[in-house]
């Protein structure tokens, strides 16, 4: 079986190498030759992180060489996407596929549809606000991060529908040993742009600090607003040095806004902590509710109050973040392990080439 994987973005990019670049070894054992073409280069990743305007040019380049790769592209089974083929541009290419070219997979992890059907200028939403529900339409198969894009591609019309939530590769991450720390550290691992989501936190954090010492560490992303009421660590995020960073943490959160958007989000930095084992607190918002089982691995939090409670109460308590933490690392083994989904996947590639499922 062979397979044409067509990413956004290289390894660096998180979400291509979560949903796409970490299960390609498992393919390979299994008799699944995957080339992978990404649409973005490095470069488009630096400027997307640090805010700079991308290169007009580099972009033109990019599209035309995707639309000539698939053209080229003779001799594959089966198309693997990222999302879809070209962002911000009709569904051209995903209809002619759907109707007599190469069958087609379609992966989310994000509510990528609401970039289009959400988009204040009514002329994006007139051309481009069914574009998603047409590509996974027109897909053999479409994959789903969460509940709320499983039920988005199912109202789409899409043939074929099925879970896969984000995964890590638990040997990669190590059990947090000492749960006495002198200072309590609420950890944050995400990028520039999510860091805003901490925002409204930072009153939380101000009245903590009030009756015991903390601070917050942040890998990967630093807003600029952070007031200086309380001890803040800006951290450069890497593959490499992720895991052992967030052994630093005694706890990790995860705050989002109820909003469509963040309903599309897939918990996946959850689920890095919970391999760490440590306990988590996180808003009570989309995909969060399944990871977190409220009391149990962690808390769910949907006020200034429920946080502040949570943190408090993990603060006092040692031995409850130590068994929170225990849990949630049988949680992450039991049901989001790559060893565990990768066989999975396998089976959803294979599946794809016959019609009759």
């Amino acid at each position: 079986m062979k397979v044409m994987l067509l990413t956004r973005y290289s390894r660096s990019g998180a979400s291509s190498r979560l949903r796409y670049y970490q299960y390609l070894p498992f393919l390979k054992t299994s008799g699944i030759q995957v080339d992978t073409f990404p649409l973005f280069g490095e470069d488009y990743l630096e400027r997307l992180n640090t805010g700079r305007s991308q290169n007009p040019a580099s972009i033109l380049s990019a599209y035309f060489h995707r639309i000539l790769r698939i053209a080229t592209g003779r001799g594959y089974d089966l198309l693997w996407l990222e999302y879809e083929v070209l962002p911000w541009i009709p569904d051209w290419v995903e209809r002619i596929l759907g109707r007599d070219g190469v069958p087609y997979v379609v992966d989310y992890d994000d509510a990528v549809f609401h970039r289009y059907d959400r988009h204040p200028k009514l002329w994006v939403r007139s051309i481009l606000g069914r574009k998603i529900d047409a590509v996974m339409r027109n897909a053999r198969l479409v994959i789903a991060g969460n509940t709320y894009l499983y039920e988005k591609a199912v109202r789409s019309g899409a043939k074929r529908v099925e879970f896969l939530p984000t995964v890590v590769d638990a040997g990669r991450y190590h059990l947090k040993i000492s749960y006495n720390s002198p200072v309590f550290t609420i950890g944050w691992i995400g990028s520039q742009t999510t860091a805003l989501y901490l925002k409204p936190l930072y009153a939380v954090f101000e009245r903590l600090r009030r009756h015991f010492e903390i601070r917050l560490v942040l890998v990967g992303g630093c807003s600029r607003d952070i007031p200086g009421t309380f001890p803040v660590e800006c951290r450069l995020w890497s593959e490499d040095t992720e895991a052992a960073q967030m052994l630093d943490f005694d706890v990790g959160i995860m705050p989002i806004p109820d909003e469509p958007w963040a309903h599309g989000k897939c918990g996946y930095k959850l689920i890095q902590y919970m391999a760490c084992g440590l306990p988590v607190v996180a808003s009570r918002v989309g995909a969060n509710i399944q990871i977190v089982k409220h009391g149990i691995n962690g808390y769910l939090a949907s006020t200034d109050n429920d946080w502040e409670q949570a943190l408090n109460a993990l603060h006092e308590n040692p031995l409850l973040r130590q068994s929170m933490g225990n849990r949630g690392r049988q949680d992450v083994e039991a049901h989001y392990s790559l060893d565990v989904l990768a066989p999975h996947l396998v089976n959803l590639m294979r599946g794809a080439l016959d019609k009759n499922k």
